[in-house]
């Protein structure tokens, strides 16, 4: 019995540099919205944060930061 990982199907891996594991995103026109309540001595503290973005969203390889957008729907789909 082998004990290497399983093979992914659905695996993201950027065809540029064979990198599997790290990506970012790029939101356009993006509104945020964070909720603070004020501590006794003055300071905050976040409640809660909440993004909305009204533009393109863009996936990009972690590694070479090359545009992955094509991958995206994928990616969405497998956030838990």
């Amino acid at each position: 019995m082998s004990l290497s990982e399983p093979k992914v199907a659905n695996l993201i891996v950027c065809p540029h540099c064979g990198n599997s594991s790290e990506f970012f995103e790029i939101s356009d026109d993006v509104i945020t919205t964070t909720h603070y309540v004020q501590n006794a001595d003055g300071s905050f503290t976040i409640e809660s944060k909440s993004a909305q973005s009204l533009g393109d969203v863009k996936l990009f390889c972690g590694n070479c930061e090359e545009d992955l957008s094509s991958f995206h729907q994928r990616f969405s789909e497998m956030i838990f």
